[in-house]
């Protein structure tokens, strides 16, 4: 049986003058599923995210959301199903978790219950304490619980564990899990490609604009990765590893590291330390490993998601 389709957008665009921050894009988001849309600062993923959420207009294509088609304004019912966790939440600092919870509860005709969300995010011990006392990762668990309370069946994620430590992180994550394993559906932006990997059915990978890839995260690890990366740590200057970019036509400069793929791993490497002998250059450490979603993701767009 075909899961149901969530939001589709076609030939999305949104202009600002010369720029064009959303160049014609489509895809469907299904129920039930973490969708990821990846892209490197100024790619468009912000915009599309804000028109979504009804938060900016576009110029043309077409927008269908829980079977409705979307103009200016998202509808009410629609904007009842739907919860969002921004970048940056302006909670009033006074209040306790359990107030600001019940807050964003009365906007909803259906909501959980308060308690309810408190455990799901794990902040029961916090429910009477202020928001100015919250630590980072506590104030994610809030602004999550804040999108949940009004128990919705689309959630917006624009990059939730932006500066948590490891541990808040995987909580969070946990969280992501058991929401889809709950028939919810996550529209979800990174800027962590493991997450995005971990977490995603579906990675859309977008780019000035446009869309330049998409698939699951194998799919594309399959399509676009090499058979293995090799991972080298060098003591040099930066000339000589900018020679070595020559010598090897896909490698990366990383600082002291270079990062290439090869598909045939003792050539590669006897190749790499002949170079590394040649040139004087030492070689602090050298791994091998699987590609991953990152490596496809600098190869597509030629830098960094936060470049």
């Amino acid at each position: 049986m075909a899961k149901e389709t969530i939001i589709e957008v076609n030939d999305l665009k949104k202009h600002y003058r010369n720029v064009k921050a959303v160049d014609g894009i489509s895809f469907k988001v299904l129920r039930g599923e973490v969708f990821t849309l990846l892209g490197p600062n100024g790619a468009g993923k912000t915009t599309t995210l804000e028109v979504l959420e009804g938060l900016k207009t576009y110029d043309s294509g077409k927008i269908t959301m829980f079977g409705k088609t979307l103009h200016a304004n998202i509808p009410r019912e629609i904007r009842e199903r739907i919860g969002v966790v921004l970048q940056e939440n302006n909670f009033i600092e006074h209040l306790t978790v359990a107030e600001i919870l019940k807050m964003f509860r009365n906007f909803y005709p259906s909501p959980m219950k308060v308690a309810e969300v408190l455990k799901i995010v794990s902040l029961q011990e916090k429910r009477r304490a202020h928001v100015e006392k919250l630590s980072g990762g506590q104030r994610q668990r809030l602004a999550i619980g804040s999108a949940l309370i009004g128990n919705p069946d689309l959630i917006f994620m624009d990059e939730p564990t932006t500066g948590l430590d490891p541990q808040a992180r995987r909580n969070i994550w946990d969280m992501i899990e058991k929401f889809k394993n709950s028939g919810k559906t996550i529209f979800l932006t990174t800027h962590y490609m493991e997450e995005a990997e971990m977490l995603s059915d579906y990675v859309y990978i977008m780019d000035h604009g446009k869309i330049i890839a998409k698939g699951t995260p194998q799919k594309l690890i399959s399509s676009f990765g090499e058979d293995k990366i090799i991972e080298a740590r060098v003591n040099t200057d930066g000339n000589k590893i900018l020679e070595l970019k020559e010598f090897f036509n896909d490698a990366e400069i990383e600082k002291s590291k270079v990062i290439f793929g090869a598909s045939d791993v003792p050539k590669a490497m006897k190749s790499f330390l002949n170079w590394a002998e040649t040139n004087s250059i030492k070689v602090e450490d050298i791994v091998v490993r699987q590609s991953n979603l990152e490596d496809v993701f600098l190869k597509l767009t030629g830098r960094g998601l936060r470049d």
